[in-house]
């Protein structure tokens, strides 16, 4: 594993976590024995762990604690002090899209976490995902994600966003705890863990929206971007950035050179002084999220060529027989988790 590869798969933990869960009455120190992370880990600087020592975190708590909802508590801060400046920014934007779209860019600066907002028709659907990921996600860290999602909706718009449903992958259990939490009906047993809204509930306006606010965290936010973007791998950025873009199309240099914060001409020189093509990118790029659709999602293999910008299905099954030497549902039968199969 190179350099740039340690530094990508590396998240943030806030130093507030450990008082919050003091507060719900977790212990951080069996907490941290379970998870295997030495006893000081709160007392760093800046705490920063791997996908693998984040979920042994979540799990580790969520074994700890003795409430089933406490993913769900954790999610849900009602403090606006506590806030991370990522938070702060979302509920300062016009509309739910717009923190969304927000948060999703902003979580780069931290973490190599993808927060997918995908429209179909009527509904609107936000999704974690996690390239990185070895193991499926803990159930208390997809209950965590996915209520904060909803307190910065709720937050912004007064109460008014209500999901139309809960997916989770998991099995049958605190239905009533979580429908109560949410405000809609569960569907376990999915293929996915997301939160589906009605598309037109993205576009209310948020009652918190603060522009003056926003530019300076704004700022602040977009000066780490850049400093995190120039120290990493020009190949690594175009790769991070097509993960957010390829769903449904096909990106262009050009609008990947803009969301990196670059012309295309200099992203064009940068490419061409580290010997690879845009082209040779994007089909990297394809191949690893093909692995991680057929590992680690349910998605069907016609829905996973949308997903990887693909004009036909046809077209995605010839490029990954070229990629794996077989087809995609032999390589899905052999290499998906056991508890997928089950």
């Amino acid at each position: 594993m190179n350099a740039t590869k340690v530094v990508s798969d590396r998240f943030k933990v806030s130093s507030l976590l450990a008082g919050r869960l003091e507060e719900h009455h977790v212990s951080v120190p069996a907490v941290l024995r379970r998870a295997g992370l030495r006893a000081g880990f709160f007392q760093q600087e800046k705490i920063y762990v791997t996908t693998a020592e984040l979920f042994a975190l979540w799990r580790a708590i969520g074994e700890t604690s003795n409430d089933p909802a406490i993913g769900l508590k954790l999610g849900a801060e009602p403090r606006f002090e506590r806030y991370q400046p990522t938070a702060i920014a979302a509920v300062c934007s016009r509309t739910f899209r717009d923190a969304l779209q927000r948060i999703a860019r902003y979580k780069r600066i931290t973490c190599p976490e993808e927060i997918r907002v995908r429209t179909s028709g009527d509904e609107a659907t936000v999704e974690f995902i996690y390239l990185q990921a070895e193991e499926v996600e803990p159930d208390v860290m997809v209950d965590l994600v996915l209520s904060w999602i909803l307190g910065l909706g709720q937050r912004g718009t007064d109460g008014q966003i209500v999901p139309l449903r809960l997916e989770l992958t998991r099995a049958v259990q605190h239905r009533e705890s979580l429908e109560s939490h949410f405000g809609c009906r569960v569907r376990f047993k999915a293929g996915r863990n997301a939160l589906v809204f009605r598309n037109r509930d993205l576009d209310r306006p948020f009652v918190t929206q603060n522009e003056e606010l926003l530019k300076v965290i704004g700022t602040q936010l977009e000066t780490e971007l850049q400093e995190r973007n120039a120290n990493v791998d020009v190949g690594d950025q175009v790769k991070h950035t097509l993960k957010r873009s390829l769903a449904g199309k096909r990106p262009t240099l050009q609008q990947i050179a803009r969301e990196l914060c670059m012309s295309a001409r200099t992203l064009q020189r940068r490419l061409t002084d580290a010997d690879i093509t845009f082209q040779q990118l994007v089909e990297d790029t394809r191949r690893e999220l093909a692995r991680h659709y057929l590992k680690h999602s349910s998605v069907e293999l016609n829905e996973a060529a949308f997903l990887l910008g693909y004009e036909d299905a046809n077209s995605f099954f010839r490029a990954f027989q070229g990629w794996e030497g077989t087809s995609s549902g032999e390589w899905r039968t052999r290499h998906r988790p056991a508890e997928a199969v089950a």
